[in-house]
C-alpha cells in the first residue's frame, strides 16, 4: 500500500509484485542498482531459472563457496531447523517440485514425489556449503524477506534512509510516521482479522496457504518431516526487527508450537488455524478483530 505523498515504484521481480515508496522518486542508477541487486540474488538462489547456483548444486551437488550475502539465510534456517525438529528445512524443492510447483509451474504432481532428504545431505559452514547428494535447495521460507533487507541495505547505501518496501507481503518500514496495514483475511480478500501498526524499523511478513494452492488441498508450505502440506494452520504474520526473520518466523509459524518459536525469537506473531481461531501474541503491534 502506498504511504501518503509518497512516491511508488511498481515493478515485477522474482514471480511476484514490488512496491517500493520514498518521498520522492528514485534516481535512475539507484533503480537500477536495486534491480542489479535482485538478479544478482535470483542468479544464486532461483530453481525456477537453469542457469541458477540452486539449480547447478541440483544437477551435480559438490562443494560450493557462497557469496558473503548467503550467510544470515543459511543461519536463519539451521535454526529454524533445530527449533521446529526439521519442518523448516530449505532440502524441500525437490518435493514441491514433484507436487507441481515446479520450474513451469505445472502444478501437476507425479504419482511418487520425492522424499524430503535428510539434514545431513548438506553442510553449512560459512561460507562453504556441501552437498552430499545433488539436491534442490527452496530458500521460499524466508528468501524473499532476506532479499527485501538487501534492497533496503542497497538504498541506504545511496543514502535514501526514508523508504517502505513491499514484496506482496513481506514489508520493510523505514520511515518516522508509523504505517497500518491490514491482515488479510485467507479466505476473503475482501476482509480483513485485523490490523498491524508498523513503526520505523520493523517489518511484517504474512504467508497464507491460499496464495499459492493447487490440486487436492497442495500448496507451497511443507512440512520437512513429512514432506506434505501443512493443515491446522491456514494464514500466519510476524514482525520483526528484519524481513529476513519475519519471513522464516511467518512460515515456522504454520509448523511448530509458538512456545518455543517466542522463546527463542524476538519477534509478535498472529496466527489464524484452520477451524478460524486466531491466536496472537500479547505485544502484537495493533488489534486482531476475531
Amino acid at each position: 500500500m502506498p504511504r501518503p505523498e509518497s512516491a511508488a515504484w511498481r515493478f515485477e521481480a522474482i514471480g511476484t509484485a514490488w512496491q517500493i515508496d520514498t518521498p520522492e522518486p528514485l534516481a535512475p542508477d539507484v533503480a537500477a542498482a536495486v534491480t542489479a541487486r535482485i538478479d544478482d540474488f535470483d542468479a544464486v538462489w532461483s530453481r525456477f531459472r537453469p542457469d541458477s547456483v540452486v539449480s547447478r548444486i541440483a544437477a551435480d551437488g559438490g562443494t560450493w563457496v557462497l557469496d558473503p550475502d548467503s550467510r544470515a539465510l543459511l543461519d536463519l534456517y539451521v535454526a529454524l531447523h533445530d527449533v521446529t525438529d526439521g519442518a523448516v528445512t530449505p532440502l524441500v524443492g525437490r518435493t514441491l517440485a514433484d507436487l507441481g510447483y515446479d520450474a513451469s509451474y505445472s502444478l501437476r504432481s507425479v504419482a511418487e514425489p520425492a522424499a524430503v532428504p535428510a539434514w545431513d545431505a548438506i553442510d553449512w559452514d560459512y561460507p562453504t556449503l556441501v552437498t552430499r547428494e545433488p539436491v534442490l535447495l527452496d530458500v521460499g521460507a524466508a528468501g524473499k524477506g532476506h532479499l527485501v533487507d538487501l534492497v533496503a541495505g542497497v538504498l541506504t547505501d545511496h543514502g535514501i534512509a526514508d523508504v517502505t518496501i513491499d514484496a506482496s507481503g513481506d514489508l520493510l518500514h523505514r520511515a518516522d510516521t508509523p504505517l497500518r496495514v491490514a491482515l488479510e483475511h485467507p479466505g476473503d480478500a475482501t476482509r480483513a482479522i485485523g490490523v498491524a501498526e508498523l513503526s520505523r524499523g520493523r517489518a511484517l511478513c504474512a504467508s497464507a496457504t491460499n496464495r499459492r494452492a493447487w490440486g487436492d488441498g497442495l500448496h507451497h508450505v511443507l512440512d520437512g518431516r513429512t514432506g506434505r502440506p501443512t493443515r491446522d494452520i491456514v494464514a500466519t504474520w510476524v514482525v520483526a526487527d528484519s524481513a529476513l526473520l519475519a519471513d522464516g518466523l511467518a512460515t515456522a509459524h504454520f509448523l511448530t508450537d509458538s512456545a518455543p518459536l517466542v522463546s527463542r525469537f524476538d519477534h509478535e506473531f498472529v496466527r489464524m488455524h484452520a477451524d478460524g481461531r486466531v491466536e496472537r501474541s500479547p505485544d502484537f503491534p495493533g488489534e486482531v478483530f476475531s
